[in-house]
């Protein structure tokens, strides 16, 4: 740790009253009285840190000093003392997802989201809950579901979406049309104000009002400024005449002035004061809030159907939006022709498609709920006539009960979706917020639609419809010059034409860095300083979040892309040119933060950030990264950083990411390609080429595998082995199958030559882990596939490559996958299938194959790839075929809990595993909702990896294996997933190849 005077320089452009220099012996001093976690020298961690913290889902891009992850409110003093002392601005952030450069900046970011993160109380006689703001809303609802009750606003980020910044943005989401907004379910807030004082924001009646005005502390004085500035009748006639008007739900321009002054003391109305109001969408720039008390609504009718009317254009859409309203739907959403198109050929989403007919422009998702099923069925044939009537949409599907969840998935999804944009011209958020009444909004639409004409820029449409608010995005080249003058030349239109229907530049996703120099414009002068006066009087030294909402700098400065930079083509292993290179891989990352969903959400990525909930750990901090280093670096080596290192470390290369992030991110195809441009640089560590030797020292040590047994599980040579290895002495090395599969099955085939096989050849994929380690398996699925009726040939090839993927030696990867499909393409005939059984193995010859032969073998490793199989995918088809039957099987009744390997839900699915096991009559299928096991191959032995390993087994998967009886199977078809099951929990875990074996007859 570097002490003196070490200095950090700090950008002065507009954060006016911060020094210029900020020692690290300060923060040293700061966190001798800190218990959470400070970042802020030149060391790897700390810069890396830093870096993450530079940037949030929006286009913007600051380094901020330091990064503090508070455990304590008193920590949060300390801060807050701190800033005061060295005139430093404290950037709150929950999950930063912030669309408008909200937590970003070069201040000090305080990350609230792992600590502040408990349910504190729920009342349900009064139907409210007590918060800390670092709690997940989705996650929220979990736990209020038992009770009959949830929390109403739900953005499309609502499962990571905090509540500390969900108030922040005042933020509204699908069903704001019913629900409200998050201000409109804030009932009480505790604060620390700006001078380190806590306070309690609630209803105030009158005499408490004045009450709260007559004491002489900073409370006390912001309510006496704020009385002076709200009972003046001339201000009062400005914020009514120039703030947007009361008909727009969705209205966050600025601090909500217009939301106090119908409120008691102002009037003579019942409706008590309450800063709530203006605390939510005030963006962190008023107090630092440290607990809500939020109102609770009644759970939805328990049946909902979901209308998809499906139009030639968006304007037909929106009027088909105003004959929805009339029928009071529980949300009214647009998904335009952009987002639609980008769903087809998704992993993800592609399945989510089941609802669409032909090629719409743009698709109205119309909602209604009712408890009864008949009640729903009116409403909707209602709202469908009354589209016919009119000629509105030239289909009108109706999606019903729990099928609404994946048609909506394909709505939440917009923003990352329209990532995958080819080339530098993107979407961008930069006028998609504005808020109009939904009775104008066609008419603004088509006007809007002329204004981006005029400047030949396409753009996306989708969203909030209903509530007058379409998320539109123009698609602007952010790395020209040209396109960063046009950025700010379209808000500063759209900001014109906003006005002219009185509309609010801001509904849900703020102000920031990226409105606030259009406030003034959009309010007037007047009310503009009736702004810098609130902020002066909750903050007058400028500490909470400076530059947003008011003093913003200027709105397409600080962007993440420099105009003009020349960027070197960064050369690759791996075939990136399908995602025109590394760098615009990373770069399709929104900062939309999906990969920062819990285990109550469900889901696979990102399964060490669920375990850690740091930033660093997530998809979008390693795409982040990269995309940093690659772009500004200076070596000729730009992955040559340790920096990089660092934020890659705790990636399991599950491959969640390639299916569940919208934008298709896949880091672990990223890791891999770092890892070996970084050996290249510093040397390949030795664990790493024992493990990625794998197969070599296990094909030696097979020739004697009793001498390998006994010396991996002696008590005095295991402990050695592992401390050589560097593996964790809580793990058992897996031992040796006292004969190879490859020798058994050699002596099998030779004995069984003359049986039945009516149904033709199948070739096995005899996988590494199959072969040395887990060969009883191979036997079975060998003798089971044998007496359904199939002849299994073994092929003539090598180790499938997985351990040196694993560990990012992608060079001699490589040498395997060209060989491999050289000797398969050579051996195996067009229309027979290769099936394996371990699927970290058998898939790599469906996904890294492809990306890692030369061009000139593409169509060979295509070809391979379609024909290549799961064992589980390939039993499901022919039970489909009826070639396999019940019949072979056993009718005794079995309950089997399930575990899928990663690898398989990211590039396949569970579905046909539980097919596969339930073709035995009374054999009953359950998917234990986990995401990855936390093994991951070597990860989990790796000592320095145990920890987290077992952290992220705890969260789903062991728990829920502990509460099966002893009766149940445990289900797992990966190799390292049944290891990780069996130290965690002591259950032994089967291959569904070893199931379906025992049940045949």
């Amino acid at each position: 740790m570097k002490t003196g005077n070490d200095s950090l320089i700090l950008p002065v452009n507009f954060y006016k009253n911060m020094p210029q220099k900020l020692s690290t012996a300060d923060f040293i001093n700061l966190q001798e009285n800190f218990s959470g976690a400070l970042f802020f020298n030149h060391t790897p961690l700390h810069n890396s840190q830093k870096l993450l913290y530079s940037t949030d889902a929006s286009v913007y891009q600051e380094k901020p000093v330091a990064v503090a992850i508070p455990k304590t409110n008193e920590d949060l003093k300390a801060l807050i003392r701190f800033a005061r002392e060295q005139k430093l601005s404290l950037i709150p952030r929950a999950a930063g997802t912030s669309l408008a450069g909200q937590v970003v900046g070069a201040g000090l970011v305080v990350d609230i989201s792992k600590y502040f993160d408990k349910i504190l109380e729920v009342n349900t006689e009064e139907k409210w809950v007590r918060v800390q703001p670092g709690v997940i809303r989705d996650d929220l609802n979990v736990k209020l579901r038992e009770y009959g009750l949830m929390f109403g606003p739900e953005t499309s980020t609502s499962s990571r979406a905090m509540i500390g910044g969900m108030v922040g943005n005042n933020s509204c989401g699908l069903h704001s049309i019913v629900w409200g907004c998050t201000r409109d379910h804030l009932l009480e807030a505790s604060v620390l104000l700006s001078d380190g004082t806590e306070a309690i924001f609630r209803n105030l009646d009158r005499n408490e009002f004045y009450a709260k005005a007559s004491q002489n502390n900073l409370e006390g004085n912001i309510y006496r400024e704020i009385h002076k500035i709200l009972h003046n009748p001339f201000n009062q006639e400005n914020i009514v005449q120039g703030f947007p008007k009361k008909s727009i739900k969705r209205r966050n321009t600025g601090y909500a002035l217009d939301m106090l002054i119908d409120n008691q003391p102002f009037t003579e109305n019942e409706i008590p004061f309450n800063f709530c109001k203006l605390l939510a969408g005030s963006e962190g720039t008023l107090a630092f809030i440290t607990e809500v008390k939020l109102n609770l609504l009644p759970l939805p009718p328990k049946e909902a159907a979901l209308v998809c009317v499906h139009c030639n254009s968006i304007d037909e859409s929106l009027k088909a939006n105003l004959v929805a309203l009339a029928h009071k739907p529980t949300a009214s959403e647009l998904v335009d022709k952009y987002i639609l198109d980008f769903t087809i050929g998704h992993h993800e989403y592609e399945k989510n498609r089941f609802f669409i007919e032909g090629d719409p422009k743009a698709i109205l998702m119309v909602e209604f709920m009712s408890e009864t099923l008949s009640d729903l069925k009116s409403m909707t044939d209602s709202f469908i006539a009354d589209l016919k009537n009119a000629g509105l949409g030239y289909a009108h599907p109706v999606v019903w009960a729990e099928q609404t969840k994946p048609a909506w998935d394909v709505r939440k999804a917009g923003l990352g979706l329209i990532r995958n944009l080819p080339g530098d011209t993107q979407p961008v958020n930069l006028i998609e917020d504005c808020a109009v009444d939904p009775q104008d909004l066609p008419q603004y639409i088509a006007d809007l639609e002329v204004l981006l004409k005029k400047h030949s820029l396409n753009a996306s449409y989708y969203a909030h419809a209903g509530a007058g608010e379409l998320h539109v995005e123009p698609m602007i080249n952010l790395k020209t010059t040209e396109g960063k003058n046009l950025f700010r030349t379209v808000l500063k239109e759209t900001a014109a034409l906003v006005k002219t229907y009185n509309g609010s530049l801001s509904g849900e996703h703020g102000d920031g860095r990226l409105r606030g120099e259009f406030i003034e414009f959009m309010i007037g002068p007047e009310n503009f300083a009736l702004l810098h006066e609130v902020k002066r009087i909750f903050d007058p030294q400028n500490i909470f979040n400076s530059g947003k909402i008011t003093n913003t700098p200027p709105m397409n400065e600080s962007l993440r892309y420099e105009a003009e930079k020349r960027i070197d083509k960064t050369e690759t292993i791996f075939d990136f040119s399908e995602q025109e290179g590394i760098l615009r891989l990373s770069e399709k990352c929104s900062g939309s933060g999906d990969c920062r969903k819990t285990e109550l959400t469900g889901g696979t990525m990102c399964p060490s950030y669920m375990a850690t909930r740091q930033e660093k750990d997530t998809t979008r901090a390693r795409a982040n990264i990269l995309r940093q280093f690659l772009t500004n670096s200076t070596k000729e080596n730009k992955f040559d950083h340790p920096e990089i290192k660092e934020v890659m470390d705790l990636c399991l290369s599950c491959k969640g990411c390639k299916s569940e992030c919208p934008s298709s991110v896949d880091i672990a195809k990223m890791k891999g390609e770092f890892l070996q441009h970084y050996y290249d640089a510093n040397g390949v560590p030795f664990r790493t080429k024992m493990i990625g030797n794998f197969t070599r020292s296990q094909e030696l040590a097979s020739h004697f595998p009793g001498l390998y047994n006994f010396v991996i599980s002696n008590p005095v040579t295991e402990k050695l082995t592992k401390k050589i290895l560097g593996f964790a002495q809580e793990r058992e090395i897996p031992k040796l199958a006292s004969q190879t599969l490859k020798a058994w099955a050699k002596d099998y085939f030779r004995k069984n030559r003359d049986n039945s096989s009516d149904k033709g050849i199948v070739y096995l994929f005899c996988d590494e882990f199959t072969n040395f380690n887990d060969a009883e398996i191979g036997q079975k699925a060998i003798k089971l596939l044998s007496k359904l009726g199939y002849e299994v040939v073994i092929p003539n090839h090598l180790e499938s490559g997985r351990t040196y993927l694993s560990k990012g030696l992608v060079r001699e990867a490589q040498k395997i996958a060209i060989k491999n499909v050289q000797l398969l393409s050579d051996s195996i005939p067009n229309d027979r299938p290769i099936i394996g059984i371990e699927p970290s193995a058998i898939l790599t010859l469906r996904d890294e194959y492809l990306d890692l032969v030369p061009a000139s073998m593409k169509e060979d490793a295509k070809r391979i790839a379609r024909q290549t199989f799961l064992i589980d995918e390939f039993i499901a088809a022919e039970i489909d075929e009826k070639r396999i039957r019940k019949e072979n099987f056993t009718t005794e009744k079995k309950l089997i809990k399930l575990h899928g390997h990663c690898h398989q839900k990211a590039l396949s699915n569970l579905t046909t595993t539980k097919k596969m096991l339930s073709v035995p009559d009374n054999y009953e299928v359950q998917l234990i909702p986990s995401g990855c096991c936390g093994m991951a191959g070597s990860f989990g032995f790796e000592e320095e990896h145990y920890e987290t390993s077992m952290k992220i087994g705890e969260l789903v998967l062991f728990p829920t294996i502990r509460k099966q009886a002893a009766e149940t199977i445990i289900a797992a078809n990966g190799t390292s997933c049944r290891h990780q099951i069996k130290d965690g929990t002591g259950r032994t875990a089967l291959h569904p190849v070893e199931i379906l074996w025992e049940a045949l007859l």
